[in-house]
């Protein structure tokens, strides 16, 4: 018998989407080496504002072939950047790639890494599959996730309180963890995109888990122990200070190997400063050694926009 939160999550996968993402999946099951799904997940997803940058996972059957396959069954995901035409306009993705199995047990949260579950917690849409026996085992690791992040806000949140107050203190408290920096109250754009969503699945998986105690009008309580708060604590606390290092880790490993990085650097400059950032077949092999100079470019350039506007 299917449970409430797995209904849940394969009616949100299952859900017709966007021609666009249907579109950019296509192109990326070409790019990628045995590839058996594609998610399409994060803000693009949920605002439709497709100036932004789209995000999405991309499963496969086994890591990637050499070198970066090698790094890829530790430190992943692998990280890239692509573009693909759509109706006239270019649209934009930040692509994570890693073997079905990898996402499949990070969803679980008994590994240090805090990731997969607190992403696929939010609404995501399985856009593309390779056949009909891979989705049962992707949806059922997206449930997995919302389990995972479900039994750590009821860990880290209060005592009792509204759905919205324990997922607010879980997003803040993986941020902290990912060594991410997000503008205060990132969360509560996110909760409030579909906050009855966040309350519905909170109570499911807690209903689901044991853990509903109290369950009032605006107002929820899990059982938990004092014992059992106690041994999540400390779990949170591994993953906390392990996190960070982990995460550094993946940021150097992706100064290394993000593909597209000097393009998606050059779209991100000239949005935010309007600066057009030529790009060279050597910035394209060498991002990172091309970095000083363009940063020493913008330098020059914003100096002498200062200079005229005096």
């Amino acid at each position: 018998m299917t449970s409430a939160v797995t209904a849940m999550i394969e009616a949100e996968l299952r859900a017709p989407a966007p021609p666009h993402a249907v579109a950019f999946a296509a192109a990326l099951v070409e790019a990628f080496e045995n590839p058996v799904a594609v998610l399409f997940y994060g803000s693009v997803l949920r605002t439709g504002d497709l100036d932004g940058v789209m995000d999405f996972y991309v499963l496969t059957d086994g890591p990637r072939r050499g070198w970066r396959g090698v790094l890829g069954r530790t430190l992943w995901p692998d990280v890239s950047y692509h573009e693909a035409e759509h109706q006239g306009r270019t649209l934009r993705a930040k692509v994570a790639s890693m073997t079905l199995a990898q996402f499949a047990l990070a969803a679980r949260g008994r590994e240090i890494d805090t990731t997969i579950w607190t992403r696929f917690v939010q609404p995501s849409a399985l856009v593309w599959s390779s056949g009909v026996e891979v989705e049962p085992v992707v949806i059922n690791a997206v449930a997995e996730a919302a389990h995972s992040a479900a039994r750590f806000a009821a860990a880290l949140g209060p005592a009792e309180g509204a759905s919205q107050a324990y997922w607010s203190t879980l997003f803040q408290q993986t941020y902290k963890a990912e060594f991410r920096v997000e503008r205060g109250g990132r969360e509560q754009s996110i909760l409030a995109f579909d906050a009855a969503r966040y309350d519905l699945l909170l109570i499911r998986c807690w209903r689901e888990q044991g853990l509903l105690d109290l369950l009032a009008p605006g107002s929820v309580q899990p059982n938990l122990t004092e014992e059992a708060r106690a041994r999540f604590a400390r779990a949170w606390r591994v993953r906390r200070r392990l996190g960070k290092s982990l995460n550094v880790a993946r940021l150097v490993k992706a100064a290394f190997t993000f593909e597209g990085a000097a393009r998606y650097a050059a779209w991100k400059i000239e949005r935010h400063t309007g600066i057009a950032v030529p790009l060279t077949p050597w910035r394209e092999k060498h991002p990172v050694l091309a970095a000083p100079g363009v940063l020493w470019r913008l330098w020059r350039v914003q100096r002498a926009r200062r200079k005229a506007e005096a």
